[in-house]
């Protein structure tokens, strides 16, 4: 990689000769680090001229250096940073920050928070149980190819490079509204949806419009980390409800609710689904004490157990429910991208506060996720996901029989995971520690409890990840683990 010619620059202050001072803007680059064995420099022409000073000096400056072995040639090729050259010394990094008191300079504080752990290198891993990672052997790569390649054509040129300021791709709005919603039950205009990034991008802004710090929130507990740190961060008054089965119990909202966020269809992590009547229950409950209602629908594609049940949203007469879904789950996690339904006066709001952070997300992502949508890829490819999943889940189903696993919660319709208990006097915690060791991913379940209640007992088991012939021999080596610490 060539070094830039704007890297170099002369200080007036400097105590020396010209050709002294070019020598040592080279070898301090060197020796920092900055430039590495084998980039190019530029030409000792280009350099002068830039610089303002002779061929020649800048010249001899490389011969001393190259004399020296910071510097080698190559014929007509040009000047590079020798393979012999001196190395970096290791030393701790300058820190810019040695007068500052950080305790008093950052007014609000947003790290700290327990999340659930998902490694960088998890593909490395021979029995990776975790939650909402792509499997490559599933994922339909050669038509994504395809609708990204058309979608950088001539004809949606403008969408790939204008500045939309607080719009949309008309055709991923069109698809949403005329084919995703329709299928949990709902109807809405485009002014009604909102192209957000990612769930937890939606949630923040929902949080952000509906949300002041005299007004109440209630949440399920256990919940998504994420959710609780939203909530922490808006320093709204937080009520945390137990879920049981069924899911969020609506006799446990307190009347002086404003908020409540709930995952209906599939409780996160518990997997549990909320009965038609509880969620008529929570309708009147929300219609009596004039609250409002944010719904994370997510998962509802991976339906292959029974059809799931109609979304909260589908069943709400007052406009009192806000939808919240995600292409990131049945796509792949690094697209970021989903979507907020909801009356237009809480969208608009949403719209404005997106334009001032974010504007919208970038229109090529927006406009390839449209044609693969309306091509029918996502449906091609979300059966093969149902089909997948719903093999692993059977060989769960007998791993966990056959080595005595209990499991805690599951989906009802399907999912890709199951929420998991361990035998008391295991802490949860300390079992996906060793079992890292073993090459087992686990996913603790502390992180989705609130902390003044955080128990070590639960853990997530997730099949989306692994291979159908892993799961066996995985689930083997969880269940000797525990019995391992069990003695």
């Amino acid at each position: 990689m060539p070094i830039a010619l704007e890297t170099f620059f002369l200080d007036p202050a400097f105590e020396g000769t010209l050709q002294q001072q070019i020598q040592q803007m080279v070898a301090g680059g060197i020796l920092s680090g900055r430039f590495r064995p084998g980039e190019k420099l530029p030409s000792s022409r280009k350099l002068a001229t830039h610089l303002g000073v002779s061929r020649i000096t800048v010249t001899l400056a490389y011969n001393e250096l190259m004399a020296d072995d910071y510097l080698s040639s190559a014929g007509r090729s040009g000047y590079f940073v020798s393979e012999n050259a001196p190395e970096p010394p290791q030393l701790s990094p300058r820190s810019s920050s040695d007068t500052v008191d950080w305790t008093r300079a950052i007014g609000n504080r947003f790290s700290g928070n327990l999340q659930i752990e998902k490694p960088l290198d998890w593909r490395k891993y021979k029995y990776p149980f975790i939650y909402g990672q792509v499997d490559p052997s599933l994922f339909d790569r050669q038509n994504w190819r395809l609708c990204a390649v058309r979608a950088l054509g001539q004809r949606d040129f403008d969408s790939l490079t204008a500045d939309q300021v607080d719009r949309d791709d008309p055709q991923l709005l069109e698809f949403i509204a005329r084919n995703t919603l329709p299928r949990r039950g709902i109807l809405a205009k485009p002014e009604e949806i909102l192209i957000t990034v990612g769930a937890q991008n939606a949630l923040w802004l929902a949080a952000q419009v509906l949300l002041t710090q005299r007004r109440t929130a209630a949440h399920e507990n256990p919940c998504y980390p994420g959710l609780r740190s939203i909530l922490h961060q808006s320093r709204c008054h937080r009520i945390e409800i137990p879920v049981d089965g069924d899911g969020l119990p609506p006799n446990l909202v307190p009347p002086e609710t404003d908020v409540v966020f709930t995952t209906p269809s599939h409780q996160c992590p518990t997997a549990s689904t909320m009965p038609i009547s509880r969620r008529k229950e929570l309708l009147r409950r929300a219609s009596e004490d004039d609250f409002l209602i944010v719904e994370d629908d997510y998962e509802f594609e991976m339906s292959f157990l029974k059809p799931p049940s109609p979304a909260l949203k589908s069943l709400d007469d007052d406009g009192r429910v806000i939808y919240v879904g995600s292409f990131s789950k049945s796509l792949f996690p690094g697209l970021r991208l989903g979507y907020l339904v909801g009356p237009e006066p809480f969208i608009r709001e949403a719209r404005a506060l997106r334009s001032a952070v974010l504007r919208h997300p970038p229109g090529h992502m927006q406009r390839t996720a449209a044609y693969f949508l309306s091509l029918g890829h996502y449906d091609a490819l979300v059966r093969r996901l149902r089909n997948a999943f719903h093999d692993r889940r059977r060989i769960m189903d007998s791993a966990f029989a056959e080595y005595g696993l209990t499991v805690a919660g599951a989906g009802a319709f399907g999912g890709s995971s199951y929420w998991m208990r361990a035998p008391d006097g295991v802490d949860t915690k300390e079992l996906g520690d060793r079992l890292r060791h073993r090459s087992v991913l686990i996913e603790p379940g502390a992180a989705f409890c609130e902390s003044t209640s955080r128990e070590y007992k639960h853990y997530r088991l997730a099949y989306s990840s692994i291979g159908a012939a892993q799961i066996t021999p995985g689930v083997a080596l969880i269940a000797a683990e525990i019995e391992q610490m069990l003695r």
